[in-house]
């Protein structure tokens, strides 16, 4: 399929809980044509609800939304994986006449997207649990550590709390015995699209923002998250699937295996989240091209921002 020669694809990123939904659907409105694209690696689950933040269908107030809830949680769906998707999609959408909006916290996929990786082994989900129990035990910088013994030029180009970078350079070299700065080499190239996406980024008020993530984490509890991971372990989603290890759904796992109290669930899902935040804005500051919004997605000078940077 062609690609279109000036078409603009948007992109609106930022912490969780920053807004990101809410300024999506209006940036749609406000094109006409727009359509969005999820770019979080959580809502992309079946059956994974409460702790999601899935767009409602009055969230979504009439745009279509793509690439939510289709991903069986028994599948290990990588970021290389969802690229695939979010390009069919884009050219679908495009095919019609509309405006691709990628609309998501999850950076390693909007970078995987920008900047393909090279097809590597498949993941080794017993290698993947050892380095992640590892990291959360002693850190991201551990295992940066690591990869510094065994691929030290890869591991300059990385900052150490990258750690899904990080932890993947690590996998292949003890899956293949090659290191990662050898093989990247061979990966392959962008797709045209790629330079016409335009990245949106939020950035609202630390504090503030803290305080809706601890309070979303209550009422995510308090709306039966304890009961829905329940459900979901005894249909046969194991506690190491990639959407069992997401926030709240993990330390829920943790405290049905009895190695927490309810109330540390709660209060360590508050942190969990907090530190992603941080960790996501730390994430997009290090990536090109960044339009940075300052506020939240719902306000509307945010919005009269955004248009302002792309319609000046």
């Amino acid at each position: 399929m062609p690609e279109p020669k000036s078409q603009t694809i948007y992109s609106i990123a930022g912490p969780t809980a920053s807004g990101k939904t809410e300024l999506g659907v209006k940036l749609a409105h406000h094109l006409g044509n727009g359509e969005v694209i999820n770019c979080d690696s959580v809502q992309i689950y079946k059956e994974i609800e409460i702790a999601t933040a899935k767009p409602t269908e009055a969230e979504m107030c009439g745009i279509p939304h793509h690439l939510i809830a289709y991903v069986d949680p028994r599948v290990n769906y990588t970021a290389a994986d969802w690229s695939k998707d979010a390009g069919e999609k884009i050219r679908e959408i495009e095919s019609r006449r509309g405006t691709a909006i990628l609309v998501g916290g999850t950076g390693f996929y909007l970078r995987t997207l920008r900047q393909p990786l090279f097809e590597g082994p498949k993941t080794d989900e017993s290698l993947r649990k050892r380095l992640t129990s590892i990291r959360e035990k002693k850190g991201p910088e551990h295992l940066h550590k690591i990869l510094k013994r065994v691929d030290p030029e890869i591991a300059a180009k990385l900052y150490p709390r990258d750690y899904p970078r990080v932890q993947r350079a690590v996998e292949v070299f003890f899956q293949t015995g090659k290191k990662l700065s050898k093989l990247q080499p061979k990966r392959v190239d962008p797709p045209k699209f790629a330079k016409r996406i335009t990245l949106f980024a939020l950035r609202p008020p630390r504090e503030t923002l803290y305080e809706i993530i601890n309070k979303r984490a209550e009422r995510h509890f308090e709306a039966g998250l304890v009961e829905e991971v329940k459900r979901l372990r005894a249909s046969g989603i194991p506690d190491t699937s990639n959407a069992l290890g997401s926030h709240g759904y993990r330390r829920v796992c943790e405290y049905l295996r009895g190695e927490r109290t309810l109330e540390s669930a709660v209060e360590k899902t508050k942190q969990d989240v907090r530190n992603y935040a941080k960790r996501q804005l730390s994430w997009f500051k290090r990536e090109e091209g960044v339009n940075w919004l300052d506020g939240f997605g719902y306000e509307e000078k945010v919005f009269e921002d955004l248009i302002r940077t792309k319609f000046p």
